[in-house]
C-alpha cells in the first residue's frame, strides 16, 4: 500500500522591517538632507522654513531646549550614537550639527498603508506587527526565497520609494533577528543549519523578547551571547529564571519557534500620555494640569470609540521630576468608552497617588478590552404584529 499524501512543507516565515521608517518618510518630502544625519523629534516649531532664494532652512539639534526624546534618526545620525527614545538633550551632545524635524505621523501612517498594500498584492497572509513592521508567511509559494524576497522589496519601493530589510527562516523568531542583519535594503536567508554560524555568535539581547532587565541577568551568569545561551543547561535557567521563562529562553536559543502568523489581532490596551515642557505641580498647576488629564482622557475615549472597543479598567500612570513612576488602576462595574466616564475613574485612581511632587508625565490606559459588539449585543427585535 503506497502513501499519497505529500509531505508537510516546511515553513518560511519571512519578517519585513522598513528602513529608518519616520526619517525616510522625511526624506523624500525633503531630498537635499540625504546623506546627512537628520533627527526626528522636534515639536511644530522646528518646521523648516522656506527662504526667499526657494531654500529650506532647517532647526538644528543643538538648539533645541526641552525633554523630548528621538523618535527615529538616518544612518547617518545612529553612526554618531543617536538612537530612538535617547533624550534630544542628550542627543544633543552627540551631533549637535544634526538636522532636527519634527514628527508627520499621518504621513507615516500613510506610507504604512502603502507598503503593505503592495505587501499583501504578492503574499496575502500577513501579521501586521506596528507601523513599519510585518511577518508574512511564504510556505506556500513555489518560488524561492531570494527572488520572492526581490519582488517583493521591488514591490514597496514603487508603492513608496522606500526601501527595506527582509530576513526569510523557518519562523518568526529568526526572522525578527534576520531583517536586522543586512541592514539597510537587506535581505537574509537562513535555515536551521546556519543557526550556530549566523545566529549563536550575536548577544543575547537580539532575541526579541529579552529586555535590559533578563540581558542584565544572563550577564551575571556569565552568558553573553546566543550560542552561550544555547550551551546552558536548561536546568540552570529555570533556577534563575523559573519554570516558563527558563524553558522559553532555551528554545529560543536553540530558534525554535512555533507561533503562528496571526492575520488579526486584537489589542491588549489602548493608552496615551503626554511628558510636559516643564515640571508640574498639583497645587500650583493645578488647571493646567486638569485640562491636560481631560485632553488625554478624551483622546483615549476617541481611541477606543474609533477602534470599537470599550473598556473595563482604567488606569494611570505618572512620572516625578525625579524619574520615579507610579501606576493606578479601577476596574469599572461596566465597560465604557465614554471620555466623562473614564475621567471620572481617572480622577479617583488619581486620588491614590502623592501629588506632593512635580510631575513630569501623566498617562491614562484603558484595557481589559472588549469589542463593543460583544460587550453590548443588539437587542432582538420587538415583535409588533400578533401572531396569526
Amino acid at each position: 500500500m503506497t502513501n499519497d499524501t505529500a509531505p508537510a512543507r516546511q515553513r518560511r516565515i519571512a519578517h519585513l522591517d522598513m528602513d529608518a521608517f519616520f526619517a525616510s518618510v522625511e526624506l523624500l518630502h525633503y531630498p537635499e538632507l540625504r546623506g546627512q544625519p537628520v533627527i526626528v523629534g522636534g515639536r511644530s516649531v522646528h518646521q523648516p522654513s522656506l527662504q526667499a532664494d526657494g531654500s529650506r532652512r532647517f532647526a538644528r539639534l543643538r538648539d533645541y531646549v526641552g525633554r523630548g526624546v528621538v523618535t527615529t534618526s538616518t544612518y547617518e545620525a545612529r553612526a554618531l550614537g543617536v538612537f530612538s527614545a535617547m533624550g534630544l538633550m542628550k542627543s544633543a551632545q552627540l551631533a549637535p550639527d544634526a538636522i532636527l524635524l519634527p514628527a508627520n505621523f499621518d504621513a507615516y501612517r500613510d506610507y504604512s498603508r502603502r507598503f503593505k498594500a503592495a505587501v499583501a498584492s504578492i503574499a496575502p497572509i500577513i501579521e501586521d506587527r506596528g507601523i513599519d513592521e510585518i511577518y508574512i508567511d511564504l510556505t506556500d509559494f513555489e518560488e524561492a526565497s531570494l527572488p520572492l524576497a526581490h519582488r517583493i522589496k521591488q514591490a514597496v519601493l514603487e508603492a513608496t520609494g522606500l526601501s527595506c530589510s527582509i530576513g526569510i527562516t523557518p519562523n518568526k523568531l529568526l526572522s525578527k533577528i534576520c531583517s536586522d542583519l543586512d541592514k539597510p535594503n537587506g535581505i537574509t536567508l537562513l535555515d536551521m543549519a546556519d543557526l550556530p554560524s549566523r545566529i549563536w555568535p550575536l548577544p543575547a539581547r537580539k532575541i526579541n523578547g529579552i529586555g535590559p532587565k533578563a540581558n542584565e541577568r544572563l550577564k551575571q551568569m556569565g552568558i553573553e551571547t546566543i550560542g552561550e545561551l544555547a550551551a546552558t543547561p536548561p536546568e540552570r535557567l529555570i533556577r534563575h529564571f523559573g519554570q516558563s521563562m527558563g524553558n522559553w529562553l532555551h528554545r529560543v536559543a536553540h530558534g525554535i519557534d512555533e507561533r503562528p502568523i496571526k492575520t488579526s489581532r486584537e489589542p491588549k490596551s489602548i493608552s496615551r500620555e503626554s511628558t510636559f515642557q516643564r515640571d508640574l505641580h498639583a497645587k500650583a498647576d493645578r488647571a493646567e494640569l486638569s485640562e491636560i488629564f481631560t485632553g488625554i482622557c478624551l483622546r483615549v475615549a476617541d481611541d477606543l470609540t474609533r477602534q470599537g472597543y470599550v473598556a473595563r479598567t482604567i488606569g494611570i500612570k505618572l512620572r516625578y521630576a525625579d524619574f520615579a513612576a507610579v501606576t493606578r488602576d479601577i476596574t469599572l462595574s461596566t465597560p465604557t468608552a465614554d471620555g466623562q466616564l473614564i475621567r471620572k475613574a481617572a480622577g479617583e485612581c488619581l486620588k491614590r497617588v502623592p501629588l506632593t511632587q512635580r510631575i513630569r508625565l501623566l498617562g491614562v490606559r484603558a484595557s481589559a478590552l472588549r469589542p463593543l459588539s460583544e460587550a453590548f449585543p443588539r437587542l432582538p427585535a420587538i415583535q409588533t404584529e400578533l401572531p396569526l
